[in-house]
């Protein structure tokens, strides 16, 4: 299997699927998954040229299970070291929720010039926590629950986190028991002290100055009964801090990407992708 090894001793897994010679789009999965999260898209992308490449975060999936440098910061230079690795530019990113954090933080760190375009969908950025100066955020007593979750039963905790993830605590919810359950496997997999320090960041993390510095066209999707980030702290700031974003809302859409939610944002990202 492949793996880069960062400066710090770390091994990040990474697929690399589709045409080696076609323009490459880095895909980044949300907490607490891994880069499966993005299978269906990764192969929407090699069929239709494109170098589709998606990593597990530090302390995820196949990656080492880190106890330390679970940290936004760590995880964009993490992604810098793959980007430089496989020597890859005119790069599309594709981040969802605590994934839309890492690409921004990225692109606005480490990918001036290699980065061509950027798409989110239910991404955590501006900063999801809430302040005096974020009245729209969620309190902070929410993570600390997910905090208390995560210590007390992660197995069970993740079981019942996929219902409001999905939306199937919505009536008339479509969403599959095997999606469910692909959200609980992929969780699990994870290492403990990565799932319980992500927490802090997505969920504190201040993207506002690097959404500032992003120059390059923008699509940010979100969906507008998203129980986990809601919209109007996340995507709905985002468009007017970036130069050149637009915005879909799915309206009645979760915040994790399955059945027709995720048919009709695959057609959008594969436009947004050729355009």
């Amino acid at each position: 299997m492949p793996f880069i090894t960062t400066d710090d001793g770390t091994e990040i897994f990474y697929k690399d699927w589709g045409n080696p010679d076609g323009q490459p789009i880095i895909f980044s999965h949300g907490w607490p998954l891994s880069g499966d999260a993005w299978d269906v898209e990764m192969k929407l992308a090699a069929d239709n040229g494109f170098r589709a490449i998606a990593h597990d975060r530090r302390g995820h999936g196949r990656s080492t299970q880190t106890w330390f440098g679970n940290d936004m910061d760590t995880y964009a230079a993490d992604l810098d070291a793959l980007v430089r690795a496989l020597d890859l530019r005119d790069i599309i990113l594709v981040g969802h929720s605590t994934g839309g954090g890492e690409v921004v933080r990225f692109a606005a760190k480490h990918g001036i010039g290699r980065v061509a375009k950027i798409a989110t969908a239910g991404a955590v950025p501006p900063v999801m926590v809430k302040s005096e100066t974020n009245p729209e955020g969620t309190p902070i007593e929410a993570f600390d629950g997910i905090r208390d979750g995560v210590l007390a039963d992660r197995s069970q905790f993740f079981k019942e986190l996929a219902e409001p993830f999905f939306g199937a605590n919505r009536p008339g919810a479509k969403v599959s028991q095997g999606a469910k359950d692909q959200f609980w496997r992929l969780g699990m997999q994870a290492g403990f002290a990565a799932v319980y320090d992500c927490i802090k960041q997505f969920s504190e993390t201040d993207f506002t100055e690097d959404l500032g510095k992003i120059d390059v066209p923008m699509f940010i999707a979100h969906g507008g009964d998203d129980q986990i980030v809601p919209i109007a702290a996340a995507a709905e700031k985002t468009v007017k801090l970036v130069k050149d974003g637009t915005l879909k809302v799915y309206e009645g859409a979760p915040h994790g990407i399955a059945g027709e939610y995720q048919q009709e944002l695959d057609k959008d990202l594969l436009e947004f992708w050729k355009s």
